[in-house]
């Protein structure tokens, strides 16, 4: 974090009224010139999102921690079902919460209370308790998100927001490849190391948010100022038309991403490989981001962000379907370098596109279902794509990526012109 920065704002940033760049130091010049400009609230937030998610260890490890705790078999998947599910729940709570009680109160429910579900994970005495204590986990934790989104979208202009995702997105990135090796040694070690690690760094990020973060001056809704029915929750996301088309363009892309959490370790295993070549083809990944995204977001931003966006998506639509035709190491080397870099194209872009369409006072909102858009996809993959997997075959789940992936890509490029205006009708208001 760039050191000429003090560590509290003397008065809260309006939504209106964003940070202004921090002037240059001589440490600066050790952050990325994309990421120079961006104020303290984004680089506090990134600082946590690091510690937040180097403890993210549970849930890689969650089947082996079942298995030690005698559940196995169709058991295991009412606990991971019960995770997934609520990744659905918790974004949509998130982005009401955000916009109701504030940005900084719902990011401090959702890291205490995922906290706490850890431990409750941990004691839980059978299956059902402990698809419970999952689902709390997993609706907690996704709370965070679309109050994080929306306080970065307070806190920079629309000409910045991109950055600041993909700044954000980058410390997501540099904390769970930390935390792929951290988890492998303590879990050697007993796995009530990995619960506490976990609910400890929820914490400390909760005490950064309540130490550093400030709250955002409140914009009074539409409702209230001008007599326009706003409703007391998604309605105004719901009869905005086009983010009704953008959202489900961004959520079969984000499907297509999900895959290859699910689907390239079952592709590895049936290629008679060992786990320890999926381990590296993360390492890979991790790798690749976390060097190139910082540069490409720089050099990037000079073009239209839809237009960066399809490429992006193009780039990983091709790199799943690549698994189809690795048969070893090398080919499946191939396949992920490939989408690591469309994952490193689109960084921060669908985020970014969101906030500039949101309203002021309904930025949680749409960043909840920007979110729950996610969670849906992740289950999607989770759920129907290993389906489509073991039931109709591998290949045609990569092709069904390929054309779908693709599709969506075109499609999104060729809503530039109505974005473009609507981001200019937003501003001017």
């Amino acid at each position: 974090m760039p050191s000429n920065e003090s560590p509290q704002q003397p008065t809260p940033p309006s939504p209106s009224t964003p940070d202004p760049a921090p002037a240059r130091s001589s440490t600066s010049r050790l952050v990325p010139s994309s990421f120079r400009d961006l104020p303290s609230v984004v680089w506090t937030i990134f600082a946590g999102t690091i510690i937040n998610r180097l403890g993210y260890l549970v849930t890689p490890f969650l089947v082996f921690f079942l298995a030690s705790r005698g559940v196995t078999g169709s058991d295991t998947s009412y606990v991971l079902g019960a995770l997934g599910a609520g990744n659905l729940l918790g974004p949509a709570v998130g982005g009401i919460l955000a916009d109701r009680i504030g940005r900084r109160p719902t990011m401090l429910i959702g890291l205490i209370g995922a906290s706490a579900a850890q431990g409750a994970l941990f004691l839980a005495p059978g299956v059902w308790t402990m698809a419970a204590a999952a689902l709390l986990i997993s609706a907690a934790g996704s709370t965070v998100s679309p109050a994080a989104y929306a306080l970065l979208a307070d806190a920079v202009d629309s000409e910045r927001r991109q950055r600041a995702y993909a700044l954000f997105g980058w410390g997501v990135n540099i904390g769970t490849a930390v935390a792929g090796i951290l988890g492998g040694y303590l879990a050697a070690h007993g796995y009530w190391l990995l619960f506490a690690v976990d609910a400890g760094s929820m914490l400390v990020y909760a005490l950064v948010v309540a130490v550093r973060l400030p709250e955002p001056r409140r914009t009074a809704s539409p409702r209230k100022t001008s007599g326009r029915k706003d409703g007391i929750g998604y309605g105004v996301v719901l009869r905005d038309r086009l983010a009704l088309i953008l959202l489900p363009l961004f959520g079969i892309q984000l499907f297509v991403y999900s895959l290859t959490e699910v689907a390239l370790p079952l592709a590895i295993h049936d290629s008679g490989l060992s786990p320890a070549v999926y381990g590296a083809m993360a390492a890979v990944n991790a790798i690749l981001v976390v060097a190139l995204q910082p540069f490409a977001t720089a050099w990037l931003a000079r073009f239209p962000q839809l237009a960066v966006q399809g490429a992006g998506g193009t780039l990983i639509a091709a790199g799943v379907a690549l698994t189809g035709v690795a048969d070893g190491i090398a080919g499946y080397t191939v396949s992920v370098v490939v989408w690591s870099l469309g994952e490193v194209v689109v960084a921060g872009i669908a985020a970014g596109v969101v906030a500039n369409l949101a309203p002021a006072h309904a930025r949680g909102r749409y960043q909840g279902a920007y979110s729950w858009t996610w969670g849906t996809a992740r289950f999607a993959a989770l759920t129907l794509g290993v389906a489509v997997y073991t039931t109709l075959g591998p290949s045609v789940l990569w092709w069904t990526a390929l054309v779908a992936g693709t599709t969506t890509a075109v499609a999104t490029v060729a809503l530039t012109p109505r974005v473009t205006a609507r981001t200019a009708h937003e501003l001017a208001v």
